[in-house]
């Protein structure tokens, strides 16, 4: 723990400093290689909306024993009703298996929950969801999304004053969002609306991160321009530094218990939107204490760095330090000579000679 705490310390003073600002072009090479493979998810894999989005009846069986062999039954009790299609079957818990089905009149709903009960069904629920209901929740989605991205820039704008902070956080949101879509499609897990309640809660916590680093920014290059040794790109990564041990601390602390539900919600329970809800917020905050160091800072500096007073400023800071490493680093020192020193006659006479220097050494003993 002491060490952690001495190595806090030094990164706040600078006596360690890890290069996020500088190193941005690794960062943004990185974060492309993310995005491609996650947007890739959504072209081969896609996403796999629930029933609250695209309709249809959920069926609850309780069963003996949730097993493949009761999901192999349930799914051929439900195709003998032609017009419920392609069933999704999937396990809930040690007893229980859902059911979801294409849209069916109650006559059809009624078929298939008797076929489940044949099946070995000890008891069987429905639940009649509309597509329209689901198109509510989406255009509501979007609505919050929206209205929450405009406050954001307002509320980034007002307070850094400061559009390219703006910029640069909204550029680091989308970078968030789309990650966690990403790996969503690939995971194969349904689109609940408790994904999108994750979604928008990952925003929120992704934006707290950003701001905490940009009012260290803020606060370190205040009057950076008198400076004559420190860029503005120095005082942001040397911000960027201090903030690191604090924002990784409370990302681990995040996401312990967010791992825990999501390992609960996939492995035990089996479904549901807790799991849902789990991996949107597990991979949400992951990528968003990533991008408030690696992408929002370094693309706020980016854009900072092309003012004419803070380029000039820049050119004149890193041209002395070109001076100085050009100088030699040693300078030759010429030796005067020593001048001879001359003792006088009258000196030398009241010297000691050997035979008296003994004779004072002895009456001395």
């Amino acid at each position: 723990m002491s060490r952690l705490s001495s190595f806090g310390q030094h990164l706040y003073s600078g006596q360690i400093s890890f290069d996020f600002v500088g190193r941005r072009r690794l960062w943004y090479t990185l974060s492309a290689l993310i995005l491609v493979t996650v947007i890739a998810g959504f072209v081969v894999r896609g996403f796999h909306f629930g029933i609250e989005f695209k309709g249809g009846v959920e069926f609850t069986a309780q069963v003996q024993k949730a097993d493949t062999h009761a999901v192999d039954a349930m799914t051929a009790a439900a195709r003998t009703v032609p017009e419920s299609g392609d069933p999704i079957v999937n396990t809930s818990g040690a007893h229980m298996v859902r059911i979801q089905t294409s849209p069916l009149t109650q006559r059809q709903a009624t078929a298939v929950e008797e076929a489940l009960t044949k099946a070995g069904a000890t008891e069987v629920s429905q639940d009649l969801i509309g597509p329209s209901w689901g198109r509510q929740v989406a255009q509501k989605a979007l609505t919050g999304l929206i209205v929450f991205l405009v406050i954001v820039v307002l509320f980034i704008w007002g307070y850094f004053r400061e559009w390219r902070m703006s910029v640069a956080a909204l550029v680091a949101l989308a970078h968030d969002l789309v990650i966690t879509a990403g790996v969503y499609a690939w995971s194969g897990f349904e689109v609940t609306p408790a994904t999108v309640t994750g979604l928008l809660t990952i925003l929120g916590y992704s934006l707290y991160d950003t701001v905490v680093v940009f009012d260290k920014v803020r606060e370190n290059t205040k009057g950076v321009q008198r400076s004559t040794t420190k860029t503005y790109a120095d005082r942001a990564n040397l911000a960027v530094n201090q903030t690191l041990v604090r924002s990784i601390n409370t990302s681990v602390t995040a996401l312990l218990p967010v791992a825990a539900i999501l390992i609960v919600g996939a492995a035990v329970l089996g479904t549901g939107p807790l799991k849902d809800l789990a991996l949107a917020l597990f991979v949400g905050m992951a990528a968003g204490t990533y991008s408030s160091i690696c992408i929002a800072t370094p693309l706020a500096v980016q854009l900072k760095e092309r003012e004419p007073a803070i380029k000039a400023h820049t050119a004149r800071v890193l041209g002395k330090r070109d001076e100085t490493l050009t100088k030699p680093e040693a300078v030759a020192v010429t030796a005067t000579p020593a001048r001879p020193v001359t003792v006088s006659r009258s000196a030398k006479r009241n010297q000691p000679t050997r035979s008296t220097r003994s004779k004072r050494s002895k009456g001395s003993r």
